[in-house]
């Protein structure tokens, strides 16, 4: 199963579904930011990804500065982005035991 965490207001997310759907693959479409993941799919999905919260919150975000996370421990940021899932960078694809950052949107073809 191929699922992506997405936001279809955000370009990166479309144009990664739209190649994921292009290589014949119909995913579940979590929108993560109504469906928040728990802190332990937070974790799971970094495991996966092999980076550490700090690469997979937005930075650029008005709420990390108001939250005060710029020196925040990994449990703080894992934490903070489940409770406030805009935080987290997007698009997310979990597929095969693996997952990728549709940061470029090609770099989730490598899992899929």
């Amino acid at each position: 199963m191929t699922t992506i965490w997405h936001n279809p207001r955000c370009s990166k997310s479309r144009a990664t579904l739209e190649l994921i759907e292009g290589a014949g693959i119909t995913p579940e479409i979590r929108l993560y930011q109504d469906n928040a993941p728990t802190a332990d799919e937070i974790r799971a999905a970094l495991t996966l990804l092999n980076i550490p919260a700090s690469a997979l919150i937005r930075t650029n975000e008005a709420l990390y500065k108001d939250l005060n996370l710029k020196n925040a421990d990994e449990e703080t940021l894992i934490n903070a982005m489940a409770q406030n899932p805009r935080l987290i960078e997007r698009p997310v694809v979990l597929a095969n035991n693996k997952a990728a950052l549709g940061r470029p949107p090609e770099s989730v073809l490598d899992i899929l």
